[in-house]
């Protein structure tokens, strides 16, 4: 066990809302004020588990941090030429700013080239109030990065982290299409185990679309909010 943009600040009032609705039976042991959003990382319109291989109840997850695996994963798709963002919202529950700093930057895939499989991108967010750290995410397959992303940097919810590609097809990366370009995305809480909201294969998101929260305190991993 793990020890202990305006309009997405105003979706994150709206979880309160219905996380004070989960009956304690669910895992939570905290407040829910300590929860951020986690929404697409893709500006724009993009797709939650387009083919029903990769939803975050069954689908492998590659990264840790913190020395343990990360709590949920799930692909993101969108065309290549789509950009990368942020999945961390800008407030937590509580109306806290959250600040977003890069702690990754390196090749996804093990064998090291970015033709395999793009960049791995892994982001922090913090509760700026309480200068506490909440979680993490790894972001994958990304491509184009910008230079100015390199660990230590400091991003907002519409920075530029890169855009969404096709890379050549590998034991790390088995796309055949323009339309199976995605983000492989990774959520981990600093404490406890973060929480995915559950979806249909195929479904339409927004950048606007809450996929999870993070800062949350479920009992396990992966687990639905």
């Amino acid at each position: 066990m793990k020890i202990s943009s305006v309009v997405r600040q105003a979706v994150v009032g709206l979880l309160v809302v219905g996380a004070a609705l989960v009956p304690a039976g669910a895992g939570q042991a905290h407040a829910v004020a300590d929860a951020v959003s986690v929404y697409p990382p893709i500006q724009g319109a993009s797709t939650w588990d387009r083919f029903g291989l990769s939803g975050p109840a069954s689908h492998h997850r590659v990264f840790s941090n913190w020395g343990y695996l990360n709590d949920w994963s799930v692909d993101i798709y969108r065309n290549p030429g789509a950009t990368v963002v942020s999945p961390f919202g800008t407030k937590s529950a509580a109306g806290h700013p959250i600040s977003v700093r890069v702690v990754t930057v390196r090749a996804g895939c093990a064998t090291g080239n970015l033709a395999d499989g793009g960049y791995r991108i892994g982001l922090e967010a913090r509760d700026d109030r309480l200068d506490a750290v909440i979680a993490r995410a790894d972001v994958m397959h990304v491509a184009n990065k910008p230079a100015g992303i390199v660990v230590g940097a400091t991003v907002g919810p519409w920075t530029k982290l890169g855009e969404t590609g096709r890379f050549r097809y590998s034991s790390c990366y088995q796309v055949n299409g323009d339309s199976g370009a995605h983000i492989h995305l990774e959520v981990i809480n600093q404490h406890r185990y973060s929480c995915y909201i559950r979806r249909s294969a195929n479904t339409a998101l927004t950048d606007l679309t809450v996929i999870g929260r993070a800062g949350v305190h479920y009992s396990g991993a992966p687990q639905a909010c």
